[in-house]
């Protein structure tokens, strides 16, 4: 415990820009509304139009709407059907806020942060719209505003590609050095190591806490509560 403090109490020392991943660190996303069951609507929606092939066995039995999506872009990059493939999951991300649930201890983190001077960013894969609405809800746009980078047309630029952590860089005038990534996916961690961005794994559970430490994540915590504390001067 006295050694993630000491872990932590550095990310936070040299963090002057602060970069979150949305679903994870920031909310969950789908706990109302089903990641899972979103697949499974891509993967029918593509079999009713007679394009089962495009995606493995292994592929069509994803729970992950992203994977599905890049799956898809990787065959037919470009096409009318990724772009309504992608607005279709853009319209349920968006559907998902209503019941989006708040990390836990995420607001007070990004508020405090923000309070202390800091400048912060979102640095997602999912939309930049559902962010928005997110962030608006809670009373926490103005806290990042206008630095939100989501996914875009440009699939192939999606996380682990540090597209969007570098445009969040560059539009802060940010020195990679001074900045910190907190993510809770393996995707997250290279990204930030492609872009020489500190990170701070967020795992809910030990399965994700594996691997995050496998992808590489030198620190990794269970609760941003003892991030919070150290932010504070608690602990």
């Amino acid at each position: 415990m006295a050694e993630e403090t000491e872990m932590l109490r550095e990310l936070v020392k040299r963090a002057r820009f602060v970069l979150f991943d949305f679903d994870g660190p920031i909310c969950r996303l789908f706990a109302g509304h089903s990641a899972a069951r979103i697949a499974s609507e891509q993967v029918q929606w593509l079999e009713e139009r007679g394009l089962r092939g495009l995606l493995t066995k292994e592929e069509r039995g994803q729970l992950d709407p992203h994977v599905l999506l890049r799956a898809v872009d990787r065959r037919r990059p470009g096409s009318d059907l990724v772009t309504e493939l992608e607005e279709r999951l853009t319209q349920q991300e968006v559907t998902a806020v209503a019941s989006a649930w708040p990390t836990q201890y995420a607001d007070p983190l990004i508020m405090t942060w923000h309070a202390m001077g800091s400048r912060l960013a979102v640095t997602t894969n999912n939309s930049p719209l559902a962010v928005t609405n997110y962030l608006e809800a809670r009373g926490l746009r103005h806290c990042f505003a206008p630095h939100i980078y989501g996914r875009t047309q440009d699939l192939h630029l999606l996380k682990p590609h540090p597209h969007c952590l570098n445009r969040a860089l560059n539009a802060m005038g940010a020195e990679p050095s001074t900045a910190l990534m907190i993510g809770d996916a393996p995707t997250d961690c290279e990204a930030a190591l492609r872009a020489r961005v500190a990170f701070l794994g967020y795992a809910r559970d030990e399965r994700q806490a594996k691997l995050l430490k496998e992808s590489g994540a030198e620190c990794v915590v269970s609760s941003l509560e003892p991030l919070l504390k150290v932010l504070r001067g608690q602990s």
